[in-house]
Protein backbone atom coordinates (compact mmCIF):
# COMPACT_ATOMS: atom_id res chain seq x y z
CA UNK A 1 0.00 0.00 0.00
CA UNK A 2 2.87 2.38 1.21
CA UNK A 3 4.61 0.94 -2.36
CA UNK A 4 1.49 2.56 -4.70
CA UNK A 5 0.93 5.46 -2.52
CA UNK A 6 4.51 6.46 -2.61
CA UNK A 7 4.51 5.91 -6.74
CA UNK A 8 1.10 7.87 -7.43
CA UNK A 9 2.89 10.23 -5.46
CA UNK A 10 5.76 10.84 -7.68
CA UNK A 11 3.47 10.42 -10.71
CA UNK A 12 1.44 13.43 -9.66
CA UNK A 13 4.71 15.02 -9.12
CA UNK A 14 6.55 14.09 -12.41
CA UNK A 15 2.85 15.26 -13.95
CA UNK A 16 2.95 18.64 -12.26
CA UNK A 17 6.84 19.00 -12.98
CA UNK A 18 6.33 18.14 -16.57
CA UNK A 19 3.64 20.85 -17.15
CA UNK A 20 5.53 23.45 -15.75
CA UNK A 21 8.67 23.14 -18.02
CA UNK A 22 6.21 22.24 -21.11
CA UNK A 23 5.11 26.36 -19.92
CA UNK A 24 8.38 27.17 -19.58
CA UNK A 25 9.67 26.15 -23.27
CA UNK A 26 6.40 26.93 -24.74
CA UNK A 27 7.17 30.54 -23.43
CA UNK A 28 10.71 30.15 -24.69
CA UNK A 29 9.81 28.80 -27.66
CA UNK A 30 7.08 31.64 -28.33
CA UNK A 31 10.19 34.43 -27.86
CA UNK A 32 12.31 32.30 -29.86
CA UNK A 33 10.05 32.44 -32.71
CA UNK A 34 9.20 35.99 -32.38
CA UNK A 35 13.15 37.17 -31.80
CA UNK A 36 13.82 34.67 -35.05
CA UNK A 37 11.74 36.28 -36.94
CA UNK A 38 12.64 39.87 -35.99
CA UNK A 39 16.63 38.64 -36.64
CA UNK A 40 15.39 36.88 -39.83
CA UNK A 41 13.95 40.24 -41.09
CA UNK A 42 16.88 42.11 -40.23
CA UNK A 43 19.42 39.88 -42.08
CA UNK A 44 16.77 39.72 -45.22
CA UNK A 45 17.36 43.89 -44.91
CA UNK A 46 21.33 43.05 -44.98
CA UNK A 47 21.25 40.68 -47.86
CA UNK A 48 18.16 42.57 -49.84
CA UNK A 49 18.03 45.76 -51.33
CA UNK A 50 15.29 47.29 -52.80
CA UNK A 51 14.13 46.39 -56.17
CA UNK A 52 14.59 49.84 -57.27
CA UNK A 53 18.11 49.87 -55.30
CA UNK A 54 19.27 46.78 -57.53
CA UNK A 55 18.26 47.60 -60.70
CA UNK A 56 20.28 51.06 -60.09
CA UNK A 57 23.11 49.44 -59.05
CA UNK A 58 22.90 46.70 -61.84
CA UNK A 59 22.73 49.71 -64.70
CA UNK A 60 24.90 51.52 -63.00
CA UNK A 61 27.63 48.79 -63.03
CA UNK A 62 26.57 45.83 -65.13
CA UNK A 63 29.18 43.53 -67.15
CA UNK A 64 29.02 45.20 -70.21
CA UNK A 65 29.02 49.14 -68.67
CA UNK A 66 31.81 51.11 -69.06
CA UNK A 67 33.86 51.77 -65.67
CA UNK A 68 33.50 55.35 -64.61
CA UNK A 69 36.20 58.36 -65.07
CA UNK A 70 37.22 57.80 -61.31
CA UNK A 71 37.77 53.99 -61.77
CA UNK A 72 39.70 54.77 -64.64
CA UNK A 73 41.98 57.15 -63.35
CA UNK A 74 42.54 55.30 -59.66
CA UNK A 75 44.04 52.43 -61.84
CA UNK A 76 45.82 54.28 -64.39
CA UNK A 77 47.56 56.06 -61.26
CA UNK A 78 48.12 52.87 -59.60
CA UNK A 79 49.85 51.27 -63.09
CA UNK A 80 51.77 54.55 -63.54
CA UNK A 81 53.11 53.92 -59.37
CA UNK A 82 54.20 50.51 -60.19
CA UNK A 83 55.96 51.45 -63.30
CA UNK A 84 57.67 54.15 -61.44
CA UNK A 85 58.72 52.11 -58.73
CA UNK A 86 59.81 49.23 -61.15
CA UNK A 87 61.47 52.18 -63.26
CA UNK A 88 63.57 53.12 -60.08
CA UNK A 89 64.33 49.52 -59.18
CA UNK A 90 65.89 48.80 -62.51
CA UNK A 91 67.69 52.21 -62.46
CA UNK A 92 69.14 51.45 -59.40
CA UNK A 93 70.60 47.91 -60.40
CA UNK A 94 72.20 49.10 -63.73
CA UNK A 95 74.17 51.45 -61.66
CA UNK A 96 74.90 48.85 -59.88
CA UNK A 97 76.15 46.87 -62.37
CA UNK A 98 77.92 50.11 -63.81
CA UNK A 99 79.92 50.88 -61.14
CA UNK A 100 80.90 47.12 -60.24
CA UNK A 101 82.25 47.39 -64.31
CA UNK A 102 83.74 50.15 -63.65
CA UNK A 103 85.83 48.80 -60.53
CA UNK A 104 86.87 45.83 -62.36
CA UNK A 105 88.13 47.73 -65.14
CA UNK A 106 89.80 50.52 -62.98
CA UNK A 107 91.10 47.24 -61.04
CA UNK A 108 92.23 45.33 -64.29
CA UNK A 109 93.52 48.39 -65.89
CA UNK A 110 96.06 49.15 -62.68
CA UNK A 111 97.05 45.52 -63.01
CA UNK A 112 98.54 45.57 -66.41
CA UNK A 113 100.51 48.98 -65.91
CA UNK A 114 101.68 48.03 -63.43
CA UNK A 115 102.78 44.85 -65.37
CA UNK A 116 104.11 46.73 -68.10
CA UNK A 117 105.80 49.07 -65.83
CA UNK A 118 107.60 46.51 -63.74
CA UNK A 119 108.72 44.63 -67.32
CA UNK A 120 110.05 47.94 -68.61
CA UNK A 121 112.04 48.55 -65.49
CA UNK A 122 113.20 44.66 -65.97
CA UNK A 123 114.12 44.88 -69.49
CA UNK A 124 115.58 48.87 -69.40
CA UNK A 125 119.39 48.71 -69.75
CA UNK A 126 119.88 52.21 -69.05
CA UNK A 127 121.50 52.97 -72.26
CA UNK A 128 118.16 54.59 -74.32
CA UNK A 129 115.46 55.87 -72.99
CA UNK A 130 112.47 54.44 -72.22
CA UNK A 131 110.46 52.90 -74.80
CA UNK A 132 107.59 55.55 -74.52
CA UNK A 133 110.21 58.54 -75.34
CA UNK A 134 112.01 56.76 -77.66
CA UNK A 135 108.65 55.90 -80.25
CA UNK A 136 108.93 58.00 -83.50
CA UNK A 137 106.59 60.51 -84.22
CA UNK A 138 104.60 60.12 -87.49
Amino acid sequence: MAYRQLFLVSCLLAVVLLSILQEGTGASVGTRQVAGQEAQEGVEQKIFMQESDASNFLKRRGKRSPTSRDEINAENRQKLQADELRREYHEEQRNEFENFVEEQTDEQEERSREAIEQWRQWHYDGLYPSYLYNRHQI
